[in-house]
C-alpha cells in the first residue's frame, strides 16, 4: 500500500491570523509572510529536501470544509494518483479532483471523524 511519507503542513483558524504569525515571529523565531512559515528538512532516507508549511488561516476560512474542525493536516506522499485509487476502492470520501501546480499534486479526503486532510506529492 501506498503510504505517508511526512507532514506536509499544518493549517489552523484563528482569530487574527497577522497578530498569531507576528507572535510566532517574536517569541519563538518563526519566520513568517502573510502565508505563514515553511520548516526546511532532509530525508533521512534520501537525503532529499522537503518542506513543512505551517499557516494560520481566519476563522471565517471556509478552506477547511466539509470538515468542522479548525485545523487540517497536510500530509506528503509519494505517489498520490495510486494511493487515491486504493483509497477509493476503501470507501474512503475523496472531496475533490487532483489538482496540480508548479510546486505538487493535491487532493482532499477525509478520516473517519470527518476532519478534512490534505495529501500532497512534492513536484521532483
Amino acid at each position: 500500500m501506498k503510504k505517508v511519507t511526512g507532514i506536509g503542513g499544518v493549517f489552523f483558524k484563528c482569530k487574527d491570523p497577522n497578530a498569531v504569525n507576528e507572535w510566532y515571529k517574536t517569541h519563538l523565531g518563526f519566520d513568517t509572510t502573510p502565508y505563514g512559515t515553511s520548516f526546511e528538512w532532509l530525508e533521512k532516507d534520501t537525503g532529499n529536501k522537503g518542506i513543512t508549511q505551517w499557516n494560520p488561516f481566519p476563522e471565517s476560512s471556509t478552506y477547511f470544509e466539509p470538515s468542522d474542525k479548525n485545523f487540517m493536516i497536510n500530509y506528503r506522499v509519494d505517489d498520490l494518483e495510486s494511493l487515491v485509487e486504493e483509497l477509493k476502492k476503501q470507501g474512503v470520501v475523496i472531496v475533490d479532483e487532483i489538482e496540480s501546480y508548479d510546486y505538487g499534486k493535491f487532493v482532499h479526503i477525509l478520516d473517519i471523524e470527518g476532519n478534512k486532510i490534505q495529501l500532497w506529492q512534492p513536484a521532483e
